[in-house]
């Protein structure tokens, strides 16, 4: 269970004021569920993320994963206890092929091919066909944060983050990349948060979680807050986008 408690991470404006990003946030997630927060840019739904994975530190509050107090808690450490995060933006690694990255997330060095594989073709990917490219520039942007999620999965990671995940990608990738999110949940092994303006992965959440003004304006489950998002969206006032970015 990810349990949040009065969260709040403020920074200094170019004046030297006070900037509250989060806002005194609470909010539980139980084992096992999807949860997809969303809400207007510039709304704190990042900087929540990256404070569950430590990579921004909150200057209040608490964040507890499994009754483990991880809120100051090194990210290698949050990691050991089955903390993952994607990126809107995953890193590239020339010379690195992804085989050797698969190994790494997962931190077995005896990782066989077969397992690598499988974890490719779980993230749509035909495992023959990258196993042994490297992580690099000639990879397309859905085809990284397919390895990216197939690193997460070899972690077996308890907690799976993914900030945007349908950034930068084609439609055809993120058809792929909802159905491997659809899978993921199907099989109960992890809980996932995905930040997200994507009606087609917000329409697979067990629950949503608005953020505005880096505070939760709406928490509950998705057929009592979908309606009110799709609702907002026939008035113009939506955030939500239909499809990826070609």
């Amino acid at each position: 269970m990810l349990e949040i408690k009065h969260l709040s991470y403020q920074v200094e404006d170019e004046a030297g004021q006070e900037l509250g990003i989060l806002n005194d946030v609470s909010l539980t997630v139980a084992d096992h569920q999807f949860v997809v927060i969303t809400g207007p840019n510039g709304g704190g739904k990042t900087t929540l993320a990256k404070a569950i994975m430590g990579l921004v530190e909150p200057t209040g509050g608490q964040i507890l994963w499994n009754g483990t107090d991880i809120t100051h808690m090194p990210i290698t450490d949050r990691a050991r206890l089955g903390v993952s995060y994607g990126f809107q933006q995953p890193p590239r690694f020339k010379g690195l092929k992804v085989k050797d990255l698969l190994a790494l997330a997962s931190g077995s060095e005896k990782l066989t091919r077969e397992e690598s594989c499988q974890y490719l073709t779980k993230v749509g990917l035909c495992a023959g066909d990258y196993i042994d490219r490297e992580v690099d520039a000639s990879l397309s942007g859905g085809e990284v944060k397919r390895i990216e999620i197939a690193t997460i999965l070899a972690r077996k990671s308890g907690l799976m983050i993914f900030d945007e995940p349908e950034a930068g990608i084609d439609l055809w990738s993120f058809a792929k990349l909802t159905e491997t999110f659809k899978l993921i949940h199907q099989k109960r092994e992890a809980t996932l948060i995905v930040i997200s303006h994507q009606e087609r992965i917000i329409d697979l959440a067990d629950e949503i979680v608005m953020i505005g003004d880096g505070q939760i304006q709406k928490h509950g489950p998705k057929d009592e807050i979908f309606p009110q998002i799709l609702a907002n969206t026939s008035t113009g006032c939506s955030y939500l986008s239909e499809g990826a970015d070609k």
